[in-house]
């Protein structure tokens, strides 16, 4: 807290421009940034403008939802990119090698910044300050807040889109070296319509989820067709480190109450938020919704202490095993491993938890399965088969926990699409030399 002066005279003396701001970037820095909906855009477009000032910036981050400049030809040189998720706008600069990508547990991420990484400069979006000087970190605490405590220079892009979001995201001014305001919208993720696949996964998802249950969910048409499926459920609660639009509907309804939760009983939980504004005004002010750090939210004996709890993640692949890939596609780093590690064991953790693999049983327009005899060649493994629990498909559902590696396998044939069985069940019966 200031103390020597009340917050006015503090933020008024740091109050810069951005030009000014990004001056206390040194050449050879390493620059941790917030991601997605609360990315510090309008600094990160001073840095760029002025490229030439800086000589080795790394630029540590996680997933863009638009550009990423830091991987452009121009700033070669003067910026480098680290992400821990990759997306559309990086995923080819990493695998040419002109970005890097930190693979690592989300709950991790922020000792992995602060003790291996170790940023010198931090840039957020924060909310103006309200009458007692207090701002919001808005749609993201996830590991960004932990970085107040250890950079040596922390940037806050003031912003008015930002919500007011409550928990932890509530700091004071102090915490804070310079504010630059910057008032632009936040980049949003608006839902997409749902297919009639993810339709049917959706109804398979909501069928294990019983009320009174603790959830988490992501975001995309899976979990948005889960949410609708979840309307006739009651007393749920809410702790997981993202969600979208989609959960919005469920709390108003009281469908979501946290009622019964063991460990923040009657408030929503969340790491960040991508979405809309829809979300973002919801968020805003609303205090039965906490923001929480991801060190804290997504750490698996947390998670297990919500009783019930049922996480659903999705991949990419899963092979007979029940080896889940869900982060790349061959060498090609197409996302990152995010929470679903944390979440898969903090629900097998949980009294009478589930966790729960979702995905269509086929890509590329139905021409490839996404159940395999094995997994595609150079592709990392994202959740053992030790860890995974149930599969949903559109075809149904393929409990593994306990199984025999045969019953497994038949499991996951069962729920494969129609097209590929006979080729699964040829594979078995080489395999284990009996029938399938």
């Amino acid at each position: 807290m200031v103390k020597d002066m009340d917050w006015k005279t503090y933020y008024k003396e740091r109050l810069v421009t951005a030009e000014e701001a990004i001056s206390h970037i040194h050449d050879g820095d390493r620059v941790v940034t917030s991601f997605g909906c609360s990315e510090p855009i309008g600094i990160e477009n001073a840095m760029v403008e002025n490229y030439e000032r800086f000589h080795d910036v790394q630029i540590v981050s996680m997933l863009t939802l638009g550009d990423t400049p830091w991987v452009d030809e121009k700033v070669r040189g003067h910026f480098s990119f680290n992400s821990f998720f990759a997306s559309a706008s990086n995923r080819q600069a990493i695998a040419d090698g002109i970005a890097d990508f930190t693979t690592c547990h989300f709950y991790e991420i922020p000792s992995v910044l602060k003790d291996v990484i170790k940023p010198r400069v931090a840039i957020m979006s924060v909310s103006p300050p309200d009458e007692n000087g207090h701002v919001s970190l808005g749609t993201n605490v996830d590991y960004i807040l932990s970085t107040l405590s250890y950079c040596d220079v922390k940037i806050a892009q003031v912003n008015k889109y930002v919500p007011n979001a409550q928990g932890e995201a509530v700091r004071n001014v102090s915490e804070f070296d310079f504010f630059v305001e910057i008032d632009r919208p936040l980049p949003e993720v608006p839902s997409v319509a749902i297919t009639e696949v993810e339709r049917q996964i959706g109804k398979n998802c909501a069928s294990l989820v019983n009320d009174g249950d603790c959830i988490q969910l992501g975001i995309g048409g899976i979990p948005n067709a889960i949410c609708e499926e979840l309307k006739n459920k009651k007393d749920l609660g809410l702790h997981s480190e993202m969600v979208g639009d989609g959960v919005v509907d469920l709390i108003k309804s009281g469908v979501i109450n946290n009622s019964r939760k063991n460990i923040h009983r009657g408030k929503s939980v969340l790491g960040f938020a991508f979405g809309t504004k829809k979300l973002f005004d919801f968020m805003d002010g609303n205090k039965d919704i906490e923001m929480h750090p991801i060190e804290y939210l997504n750490y698996p004996p947390v998670i297990a202490q919500n009783d019930n709890f049922v996480s659903i993640n999705s991949c990419l692949q899963i092979d007979l095993h029940g080896q889940v890939v869900s982060d790349t596609i061959g060498l090609k780093q197409f996302s990152g491993v995010g929470g679903q590690v944390d979440f898969v064991r903090g629900a097998t953790m949980s009294k009478g938890g589930k966790s729960v693999i979702a995905m269509p049983s086929t890509a590329k327009g139905g021409t490839v399965s996404r159940i395999v005899p094995v997994i595609s060649e150079h592709s990392a493994i994202t959740t053992t088969r030790n860890d995974v629990n149930y599969v949903v498909t559109e075809y149904g559902i393929a409990q593994l926990k306990g199984q025999t590696v045969k019953n497994r396998a038949r499991a996951l044939i069962k729920i494969a699409h129609p097209k590929f069985r006979d080729e699964l069940c040829e594979i078995f019966e080489r395999r284990y030399g009996e029938k399938f």
